[in-house]
């Protein structure tokens, strides 16, 4: 990897723990103003299992200065690239929420290059071939609709919630992602060749369980659904589950 690709690769791909010698690659994109670091606790969890990355998109943590990126198909293109020079290893991709359209398109992408992840994991997302109406768009709305969001989905710590300055950084990051979601569009395609397993909450009301079944339509591999007890951040509890789940994908879905 030459001098610029690796501070690119640094900047967009995040390492909590060493690499280790054998193993996957599991590339974990965060939801909708969500960072990097949100995956720290699952790459504790896994490690020395496989490596894991996760992707830190612009506009956030120690990107804050950087414009966030407004577009799924954009990111999924930027992303796709640093993961390309990032050097091969198998890989299995899981996004959460938007993460989870983000880690679709990427999928895509590595498949017509010919170098397919072993599985995509999504999780508490519907499939991109499902909508919804009726829903206001959240990237038009003002701050305190968004705010309003955030406590109903019960993912941001309710003391940042409370913070004025910690609200006006991520508020821009958040508005930017809500935009790229909201306003994606799934262009039908080939489906994908590897397995896809799908995750969600009981409770959940970003995906309903037919909403991310429909998820099966999008792959010509093994299709699997687990349902976990909790809302749209499930994972927050049932982070040991979730890494052995991730771990069964090594030796075939189950």
């Amino acid at each position: 990897m030459t001098g610029a690709s690796a501070t690119s690769a640094a900047r967009w791909l995040r390492r909590f723990h060493p690499i280790p010698e054998e193993g996957p690659r599991l590339v974990c994109f965060p939801h909708a103003g969500g960072s990097a670091s949100y995956y720290f606790k699952l790459s504790r969890v896994l490690h020395p299992s496989m490596e894991v990355v996760a992707v830190q998109y612009p506009g956030r943590q120690d990107r804050r200065t950087e414009p966030p990126v407004g577009d799924i198909t954009r990111l999924a293109d930027l992303v796709t690239d640093e993961l390309r020079a990032a050097g091969p290893r198998p890989t299995i991709l899981f996004g959460h929420s938007m993460g989870a359209v983000i880690a679709f398109e990427t999928a895509r992408r590595q498949e017509r290059a010919g170098t397919g992840p072993l599985a995509l994991i999504t999780s508490g997302r519907r499939a991109p071939s499902t909508t919804r109406s009726g829903a206001p768009l959240l990237h038009l709305v003002d701050d305190a609709r968004i705010v309003d969001q955030l406590r109903a989905l019960d993912g941001t710590h309710s003391q940042i919630l409370k913070d004025e300055q910690l609200l006006a950084m991520i508020l821009p990051a958040l508005r930017s992602d809500y935009r790229a979601v909201e306003t994606y569009t799934y262009v039908p395609g080939p489906p994908l060749r590897c397995p896809v397993l799908s995750l969600v909450g009981t409770d959940d009301p970003q995906a309903t369980t037919d909403e991310v079944s429909a998820w099966a339509g999008h792959t010509d591999g093994p299709f699997t659904l687990r349902v976990f007890d909790g809302g749209h951040f499930y994972l927050d509890t049932h982070t040991d589950e979730i890494a052995d789940v991730i771990r069964s994908t090594t030796g075939g879905m189950s």
